[in-house]
């Protein structure tokens, strides 16, 4: 027995997918038939896998704008990515497949083990709601999930992301037909189809076999053989601007992290401003307070000169009755203690002044050497927040005038180039090393 495998996108209707409401292609009598999997709260699942890489975004920007408040409605909005995706199988259809039959039986245990096994072949596609439909006319499976990629460089380090997802999972983009999407969905087509053999069913694969069809079903089936080719083409299409939107966000990246060093650099030098004018004017007191002392410490020459020339002219004369060792004591010792301590204070001030200065005038001339270093600084990133914003309006001309496939296909190749390089280069460097060994 051979049937066909359908393999189909959806709009992702949650409420519908778990009978919250009835379309008029249900039969409510055979709900109770349906399998639900899993039914998670999408924004739950999103707090689940994203939170701690947003706490970690945030923490980094220092620009209240650039700050995440909710991932989900970030990505809701977002021209790149969807917040989930939805994947509808079918085997066979309702002629050979229906739900009320025996085949049906056999259909709805094919995607059933199907299923079962999904969340631990693909990782990376987090799965939060999954139903099997017996209710309609041919079974059929409801997988939704959000694909996610880890360790990424650019914005949050966990993020949505279909096609990084997928290359986790080893699918590879190469020509246009054979995206990351389309491998995927050929390898998932193989796995359903080694279950239908299992149970001894072939799968039918599309222009392999053709029983006879009256003209208008041949019309019909032509007619929805060239909707999925548009569906195909569409998903291409899809592929090819998101990779042209990941290199664009990529130099609006790299321009963003000039405006925020810019912007860094510009807090750090007002700060060392301010730090190298506070230093200036403890350098200008302590300089006043110097010039202050300096006329002080000059006259300590003259005291001391005054003192020791002519002790008859700097001490007090003895009155008539006063003896010798009287007048010592009593008055020029005193003198002479009051002369060497003025000395020493006036000396020790001094030094402590022009040791503060010192250190006081180095400190101003760090703090101005940082001011001319970040200045000198800002202007280069300047420089070079203009040179990224030139090569992003060089990149759209370039996408206008040659086109986006040309586009696609010199930065594909050039990519190449660099990794053959860079592969090169580390076989060289393992050859030197064994070389030296």
């Amino acid at each position: 027995m051979k049937r066909t495998i359908s393999f189909m996108t959806g709009k992702g209707s949650v409420n519908h997918n778990s009978r919250k409401f009835h379309a008029k292609n249900t039969d409510p009598e055979r709900s109770c038939l349906n399998e639900e999997y899993c039914n998670e709260n999408v924004k739950d699942v999103y707090h689940e896998l994203f939170d701690e890489a947003l706490a970690r975004y945030n923490a980094k920007q220092t620009r209240s704008d650039r700050r995440i408040d909710d991932y989900y409605e970030k990505i809701r909005f977002s021209k790149q990515e969807k917040p989930f995706h939805e994947i509808i199988l079918q085997i066979g259809d309702k002629d050979n497949m229906g739900a009320k039959t025996e085949n049906g039986q056999l259909a709805a245990k094919v995607l059933d083990k199907y299923m079962r096994d999904f969340q631990r072949r693909n990782p990376t596609l987090r799965v939060f709601s999954a139903y099997l439909h017996m209710d309609e006319a041919t079974p059929h499976l409801h997988i939704d999930f959000i694909p996610y990629t880890t360790g990424s460089k650019r914005r949050l380090d966990t993020r949505v992301s279909l096609k990084q997802a997928l290359s986790a999972l080893g699918f590879k983009g190469g020509t246009r037909r054979e995206t990351e999407l389309n491998q995927w969905v050929a390898y998932e087509k193989e796995q359903l189809a080694a279950i239908m053999l299992e149970q001894g069913s072939e799968w039918e694969k599309k222009g392999t076999y053709e029983k006879h069809l009256s003209v208008l079903d041949f019309e019909k089936k032509e007619r929805a053989k060239e909707v999925a080719a548009l569906e195909a083409k569409k998903a291409e299409l899809q592929e090819e601007n998101t990779a042209f939107q990941e290199i664009n966000e990529n130099l609006h990246e790299q321009l963003l992290q000039v405006d925020d060093e810019i912007h860094s650099l510009q807090e750090d030098l007002q700060k060392s401003r301010q730090e190298a004018e506070k230093a200036q004017k403890q350098a200008d007191k302590y300089k006043k307070r110097m010039n202050e002392l300096a006329p002080m410490v000059k006259n300590m020459e003259k005291l001391a000169s005054d003192f020791s020339a002519d002790p008859e002219q700097t001490l007090p004369e003895a009155t008539v009755m006063e003896s010798a060792k009287s007048y010592r004591e009593k008055k020029a010792k005193p003198l002479v203690r009051k002369i060497v301590a003025l000395l020493r204070s006036v000396y020790h001030a001094y030094i402590d002044i022009s040791r503060k200065f010192e250190d006081v005038q180095k400190s101003c001339n760090q703090a101005w050497g940082k001011v001319n270093a970040l200045s000198a600084r800002v202007e280069e990133l300047w420089e070079e927040n203009n040179v990224l914003r030139d090569e992003i309006r060089d990149f759209e001309l370039v996408k206008g005038t040659l086109g986006h496939d040309k586009v696609e296909n010199i930065v594909r190749i050039e990519r190449q180039r660099e990794q053959a390089l860079k592969e090169q280069k580390r076989a060289q460097r393992r050859k030197m090393d064994r070389g030296v060994r």
